[in-house]
């Protein structure tokens, strides 16, 4: 396990909407590498990038033409090895985003693949035997290629899907077992691209949808096979290199796949969603975070407390603010409710990830066209908002030439107008890590405790080590059995009273006391 995971604190940027430096209207790694003390200012002393690979940007760099070449419209790869230098000279660690699963139909080993002549890319990706063959259970592309077959997509069209096999055979004229040679070739493949960025000096990665390899693989445990394999090859050669998983089963990634961390992501119905973003059929806000007090807390911890425990000694759950696939908790939440959520999010353990912007409280801007792919993401992938200047300071480019618009509504958050105000979310998120940084015992590793947790009532309380945390984002002040001594209180938002063996934690709370 590397050792700086015990306090890393990460922040995830989209490059192309963070900061541009040349007026094209696009965020560059030059813009990363000028803004790198911004994020340490916040108490952030790890990244992660989305896709900077070179692309035709048909899913927004999650279709990958050339794994190991810098996209044209970010800079270089020596642009690259500087940001990482920039960032390792700041104590930053850097993660980038690995794409296991497809690639664009561009890239040139699919080129080869559609060919009708063998060659060594011909299994690298799933073709079926002849062009009539097409099951209606899989997800292929039909009558494209000069090769007689049909090609299995991940999702988008212009995204094959790579080769790693199959774990139960339904075709057997063109499905591949796991342990066949090509299959494992595409796995080497792979490695391969892993170890070019780690030798340049990058940190490790985020796998996108790493549960995605082997096909009918039900219990992944091929595809976790997979990634042990990769876990080998990193504690041999790259001890101190990380890589966290979309997956958010942190059984199957962390103690099967050997991921060092797994993502805890927003499924409609899971712990994720009921704890931040549980809206019904009826669209009515059933999350725990919400100020009508319609949530309930068991649910989050049924599911998070067994996986909490079992993994707890092995990898870290992850908990993040937001990410570019989702929308921005203020399509949930007010601001007095997204600053509790963020206070929890950061005490508790794991390794938390705070998306670009979300120290803003940045909109979610849900009336955005389509941008490369992203339909209803595109709303949380809009330029960065710095200042009060043209664009709000993310570039100097036309406004008709910014990738996305910026957030054009009166009073819209930057970092200028917000960094100052004792009032911010802004203020919290970098009180919060701070806090994080000087108390151990709230940090990555720590021991968690719940204290009070009753199904469909409010407050939450927690312990991490000597501190008990208070949380209620209802609108209504809720008063709890509490008996033990308060040494200080260390933090709070709103306020708590104790009196006698009761504590009566205010509406829209959240407070940390000291007890031992």
């Amino acid at each position: 396990m590397p050792k700086w995971l015990e306090t890393a604190v990460f922040y995830e940027i989209y490059p192309q909407s963070y900061y541009d430096t040349n007026g094209d209207g696009i965020g560059d790694l030059q813009g990363i590498i000028e803004k790198l003390p911004y994020v340490k200012s916040l108490g952030c002393n790890a990244l992660w990038l989305n896709p900077c690979y070179d692309s035709p940007f048909m899913d927004a760099g999650y279709d990958v033409r050339n794994h190991k070449q810098v996209a044209e419209r970010y800079g270089t790869n020596e642009d690259m090895k500087r940001l990482l230098d920039a960032a390792h000279e700041l104590g930053i660690k850097v993660l980038l985003d690995l794409v296991p699963g497809h690639t664009s139909d561009t890239h040139p080993w699919f080129q080869e693949a559609k060919k009708a002549a063998k060659s060594e890319y011909s299994n690298r990706y799933i073709f079926t035997n002849c062009v009539w063959d097409a099951p209606a259970e899989y997800r292929l592309m039909c009558g494209i290629c000069e090769r007689d077959g049909n090609y299995l997509v991940n999702y988008f069209s212009s995204q094959p899907a790579l080769n790693y096999g199959f774990a139960e055979i339904e075709h057997p004229d063109w499905q591949l077992p796991a342990d066949h040679p090509d299959a494992k070739a595409t796995a080497e493949a792979m490695k391969d691209i892993i170890r070019f960025w780690l030798d340049m000096g990058a940190d490790g990665f985020r796998v996108d949808m790493a549960d995605s390899l082997v096909k009918n693989d039900k219990d992944k445990k091929a595809t976790a096979k997979i990634w042990r394999d990769v876990r080998d090859m990193l504690d041999k050669d790259y001890p101190e290199a990380a890589f966290v998983a979309e997956w958010c089963y942190p059984e199957r990634a962390i103690m099967d796949g050997g991921f060092h961390m797994d993502f805890y992501l927003d499924h409609y119905g899971n712990g994720y969603s009921k704890l931040f973003r549980y809206l019904d059929k009826d669209g009515v806000n059933h999350a725990f975070f919400h100020k009508s007090g319609k949530g309930d807390i068991t649910e989050f911890l049924d599911e998070y407390v067994p996986a909490y425990n079992l993994t707890k000694d092995t990898g870290y759950i992850s908990f993040m603010t937001n990410n570019h696939d989702m929308p921005r908790a203020t399509h949930y939440m007010d601001k007095e409710t997204i600053k509790l959520s963020h206070a929890m999010i950061f005490t508790m353990p794991g390794v938390p990830f705070l998306y670009y912007g979300d120290e803003l409280g940045m909109r979610y801007q849900k009336e955005l066209v389509s941008k490369e792919g992203g339909f209803s993401r595109t709303g949380s992938r809009t330029p960065m908002q710095w200042d009060s200047s043209a664009n709000m300071g993310f570039s100097t480019a036309d406004k008709d030439k910014l990738y996305l618009p910026v957030d054009a509504q009166e009073g819209a958050p930057t970092v200028e107008n917000q960094k100052d105000d004792p009032d911010s979310i802004y203020r919290v998120v970098t009180d919060i890590i701070a806090l994080r940084h000087k108390l151990p015992q709230l940090g990555n590793g720590s021991d968690f405790e719940v204290v009070y947790a009753e199904k469909e009532k409010y407050p939450f309380v927690y312990r991490r080590g000597d501190y008990v945390i208070f949380v209620n984002p209802s609108d209504k002040d809720e008063t709890i059995p509490f008996s033990e001594d308060i040494k200080e209180t260390v933090y709070t938002i709103g306020k708590v009273e104790f009196t006698g063996e009761k504590a009566t934690v205010c509406a829209s709370s959240f407070t940390i006391v000291r007890t031992k």
